[in-house]
Protein backbone atom coordinates (compact mmCIF):
# COMPACT_ATOMS: atom_id res chain seq x y z
CA UNK A 1 0.00 0.00 0.00
CA UNK A 2 1.37 3.42 -0.98
CA UNK A 3 2.43 5.90 1.98
CA UNK A 4 -0.24 8.18 0.58
CA UNK A 5 -2.78 6.27 0.38
CA UNK A 6 -2.43 5.20 3.69
CA UNK A 7 -1.91 8.71 4.96
CA UNK A 8 -4.79 9.79 3.34
CA UNK A 9 -7.26 7.22 4.76
CA UNK A 10 -6.17 7.97 8.07
CA UNK A 11 -6.59 11.66 7.51
CA UNK A 12 -10.32 10.11 6.42
CA UNK A 13 -10.79 8.40 9.54
CA UNK A 14 -9.73 10.75 12.02
CA UNK A 15 -10.68 13.65 10.37
CA UNK A 16 -6.59 15.42 10.67
CA UNK A 17 -5.95 18.22 8.29
CA UNK A 18 -2.85 17.34 6.07
CA UNK A 19 -0.74 20.21 7.74
CA UNK A 20 -1.50 18.81 11.17
CA UNK A 21 -0.47 15.46 10.40
CA UNK A 22 2.73 16.90 8.75
CA UNK A 23 3.62 18.86 11.37
CA UNK A 24 2.90 15.81 14.28
CA UNK A 25 4.53 12.98 12.23
CA UNK A 26 7.48 15.03 10.84
CA UNK A 27 7.78 19.00 11.82
CA UNK A 28 6.67 19.55 8.40
CA UNK A 29 3.89 21.03 7.83
CA UNK A 30 3.81 20.95 3.83
CA UNK A 31 4.60 17.01 3.62
CA UNK A 32 1.39 15.65 2.56
CA UNK A 33 0.88 18.65 0.36
CA UNK A 34 3.97 17.93 -0.84
CA UNK A 35 3.14 14.47 -2.02
CA UNK A 36 -0.16 14.74 -3.35
CA UNK A 37 2.38 17.23 -5.83
CA UNK A 38 4.78 14.16 -6.22
CA UNK A 39 7.68 14.07 -3.37
CA UNK A 40 8.68 11.24 -2.91
CA UNK A 41 10.57 10.80 0.16
CA UNK A 42 13.67 9.31 1.37
CA UNK A 43 13.39 5.70 2.96
CA UNK A 44 14.20 6.73 6.26
CA UNK A 45 11.89 9.44 6.27
CA UNK A 46 8.98 6.76 4.54
CA UNK A 47 9.82 5.22 7.41
CA UNK A 48 9.38 7.13 10.48
CA UNK A 49 6.08 8.13 9.27
CA UNK A 50 4.96 4.56 8.73
CA UNK A 51 6.08 4.27 12.57
CA UNK A 52 3.62 7.14 13.27
CA UNK A 53 0.89 5.97 11.86
CA UNK A 54 1.45 2.37 13.45
CA UNK A 55 1.70 4.23 17.08
CA UNK A 56 -1.08 6.64 16.41
CA UNK A 57 -2.89 3.94 15.46
CA UNK A 58 -1.79 1.75 17.89
CA UNK A 59 -3.56 4.40 20.82
CA UNK A 60 -0.04 5.72 21.66
CA UNK A 61 1.41 9.26 21.21
CA UNK A 62 4.54 9.23 18.75
CA UNK A 63 5.63 12.81 21.29
CA UNK A 64 5.38 9.92 24.21
CA UNK A 65 2.84 12.39 25.84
Amino acid sequence: MSLLYQIERHLRRTGTSATRFGRDALCDPRFVLDLRCGRNPRAKTEARVRDYLASVEGGQSACGR
